[in-house]
């Protein structure tokens, strides 16, 4: 099997757009700097595990417009960073996929926590496994591994965003005869109480931090 490579799918942060059932308590602004935070963890993650060569960024929306773009860009500098393409979001899950190839690993930017153990753990599966599915606690998922990239065209008839999606994607990967493999569940930050949690989970990173920063304005 060639070298796995890593895929993150993610939204640029931008207030009034990222991480909007979060921003309904804290304000756009508060909820745009945490996914800031997320998606650079997120991008260290990675980084800790994969050569810059095989990693690559599928972005939807504009980082001009996020105040922490440039700081974005420049980490994302020597990634293969290109534009999300697709009517809905589960098209542009199967198109990113397609355009990277496989073997890929791929994950969005809403489980700061990830470690890059938790990462290699799941590239390693690879090797004897056709697919490996990471369960989010709110019944979706949050890594989905192939070893053929094309196999992402499934994705198109399952419902995202519910919390069945887990369990359709699985079913969905099944009946195409894939053997999968399942990872540790991690818990998505999509509301304030996941903040929360996860930011607990998560010490030492930037979402951590920008979190506590943020508790300790409101509180002042």
């Amino acid at each position: 099997m060639s070298a796995v490579q890593c895929l993150v799918v993610a939204k640029a942060p931008v207030p009034g757009e990222a991480k909007t059932r979060l921003a309904a308590d804290i304000g756009p602004a508060a909820a745009a700097e945490l996914a800031a935070a997320a998606l650079l963890d997120t991008l260290d993650a990675c980084r800790a595990v994969f050569p810059v060569e095989d990693c690559h960024l599928a972005l939807a929306g504009d980082l001009a417009a996020a105040p922490c773009g440039p700081e974005v860009r420049s980490r994302a500098a020597d990634w293969n960073v290109f534009a999300q393409r697709g009517g809905d979001f589960a098209a542009r899950l199967a198109d990113a996929h397609r355009r990277v190839g496989g073997p890929v690993v791929q994950i969005g930017m809403d489980t700061p926590q990830v470690t890059g153990e938790q990462l290699a753990n799941a590239a390693g599966l690879l090797r004897d496994h056709d697919a490996v599915l990471g369960p989010a606690e709110d019944g979706g998922w949050w890594l989905l591994g192939l070893r053929d990239a094309a196999h992402a065209a499934v994705l198109r008839e399952v419902p995202m965003s519910t919390p069945e999606t887990g369990d359709l994607t699985l079913a969905a990967l099944r009946r195409c005869g894939l053997d999968v493999a399942a990872t540790a569940t991690l818990r998505d930050v999509d509301e304030l109480p996941d903040a929360t949690v996860v930011a607990g989970s998560a010490r030492g990173g930037r979402f951590a931090a920008t979190w506590a920063q943020l508790v300790r304005e409101a509180a002042t």
